[in-house]
């Protein structure tokens, strides 16, 4: 059982202080399972000192959540004294930005919590993994942690895991039939679903707004396979217009940014796309273009990302490339 392992590799290891760290920019996926987990490991084990950071802080949305949860994220995690590290929601090191060059140097446990497959070498620096990429979030898989203890949920655990639930899956849009139920069982822990669901509701900014319309005007359309395929660029909110350009018609669009040498690429797909060609973003596209760019990428079916270094056209241009040969 994995919860059994994990306490089992804490015990193990005389654990005292555990660092939580969540990829940059943290989401409520991230933010949830972190909340949760600290909270189940307390329970357990209350002596247990824990801390959670965020590399780069956390995202606009989750600076709402953190004080619903009445949480709060070290700035200056304690990663060199820490008895062992967890990682939730992070399946690749470079998404911890100037921490990870501690991680390789790291000498006790990491164990990685996710529901993304695991970078090769985050592979190679974890002692314990616990991922389950059929699961619809991060806090989908804490859940089950719960479960297997036999754990009844608190009303606050159950908040930051609704959250992070209906977070990952648009608002339970991508949930399947045992994420439902999954839902079903948190939200029996007398929480008021209507009221946690309205902290994921932020009314957008005019920068969004404009990266987003700059981005329409930018498109690069392509046919590949039947499929209607656009590309394009802004500086700022390439994930939120790559989704725009899906409502707007698109199977697929990636969305590029450059500051400087540094270049992000997000993708998004609808959901026929992926049923009909099982072209998986994070494997197919985001791994690859991430080492293409001397950096990593990774993600989810539909949505996926990579980041590294290089010209943003070039980026879009491989990317293409890579499609086609996934496509055909």
């Amino acid at each position: 059982m994995s919860a059994q392992a994990i306490m089992a590799l804490l015990d193990q290891a005389d654990t005292e202080l555990i660092v939580m760290l969540c990829h940059h920019n943290a989401d409520p996926d991230a933010i949830g399972a972190a909340f949760a987990l600290s909270s189940l490991l307390k329970r357990l084990r209350p002596t247990m000192k824990i801390e959670v950071s965020s590399a780069e802080g956390s995202s606009r949305l989750s600076k709402r959540v953190l004080p619903a949860l009445s949480m709060k994220l070290k700035k200056a995690p304690n990663i060199e004294g820490a008895d062992a590290i967890i990682l939730l929601d992070t399946n690749t090191i470079q998404q911890l930005g100037h921490w990870a060059e501690k991680l390789r140097t790291f000498s006790g446990p990491i164990l990685s919590i996710d529901h993304h497959a695991s970078h090769p070498e985050t592979q190679r620096l974890v002692t314990l993994t616990v991922e389950d990429e059929k699961a619809s979030s991060t806090c989908e898989v804490v859940f089950r942690l719960f479960c297997e203890l036999g754990l009844k949920l608190t009303k606050m655990e159950a908040t930051a895991l609704l959250l992070g639930i209906a977070f990952d899956t648009c608002h339970f849009a991508h949930a399947n039939s045992t994420t439902l139920k999954i839902v079903a069982d948190v939200s029996s822990a007398n929480i008021d679903v209507r009221k946690v669901l309205s902290l994921l509701s932020l009314p957008m900014e005019e920068s969004e707004r404009m990266a987003r319309l700059k981005a329409s005007k930018r498109v690069k359309f392509l046919r590949i396979g039947g499929w209607i395929v656009v590309f394009s660029h802004v500086s700022t909110y390439q994930a939120s217009a790559a989704r725009a350009l899906l409502s707007l018609g698109a199977h697929l669009a990636a969305v590029a940014g450059q500051r400087g040498g540094s270049v992000s690429v997000s993708l998004r797909a609808s959901q026929d796309f992926h049923d009909s060609t099982k072209i998986h973003l994070g494997r197919r596209l985001a791994q690859p273009l991430g080492e293409y760019l001397n950096g990593m990428g990774g993600g989810h079916a539909v949505a996926a990302g990579a980041n590294g270094t290089g010209d943003a056209e070039d980026a879009l241009t491989y990317c293409a490339e890579l499609l086609k040969k996934a496509i055909s």
